[in-house]
């Protein structure tokens, strides 16, 4: 709304310490609420240090209607959090990641047993091999391909 639709009609002292504290609101910069707080028709009453039920659209038609557009404006920027929020934030993506690489460490160390495993059946079996292979009588059976003998 413009300013002199405002001032065309009497606006009552309750009015303006709403539209006070939306404007602070607004410009980040509220006295009472913390910085960074979002706008919001109840963080407004909160900063005009009333009760949030205060502030109805059948009472302020007009300020609640531009709270509204305000905040269905402005949904789309970045919601600045508080220095403790980002903390609790970071923390939680730090805990989420050791979880994560305490899992992949599990999984390598499991897929790397399996490996020497193997390995081990790997030669226990090539020995085997070898053992029988010399335990095969020589055999006097000649190709006639001129192939070698197995």
């Amino acid at each position: 709304m413009s300013s002199q639709t405002v001032e065309a009609r009497k606006i009552s002292k309750a009015e303006l310490k709403f539209r006070d504290a939306f404007e602070r609101l607004k410009a980040g910069k509220p006295d009472i609420l913390p910085k960074g707080t979002p706008l919001s028709q109840n963080n407004v009453a909160k900063e005009a240090g009333v009760d949030p039920s205060a502030l109805r659209r059948a009472r302020f038609p007009e300020l609640v209607a531009d709270i509204q557009a305000w905040v269905e404006a402005h949904k789309d920027e970045a919601t600045t959090k508080s220095p403790r929020q980002m903390m609790l934030a970071q923390r939680s993506r730090n805990r989420d990641l050791k979880e994560k690489v305490e899992a992949l460490e599990e999984q390598r160390d499991k897929a790397l047993g399996q490996l020497l495993d193997a390995q081990a059946r790997i030669l226990d079996l090539t020995l085997e091999n070898q053992r029988l292979r010399a335990q095969l009588p020589e055999s006097n059976v000649r190709h006639l391909s001129g192939s070698p003998k197995l």
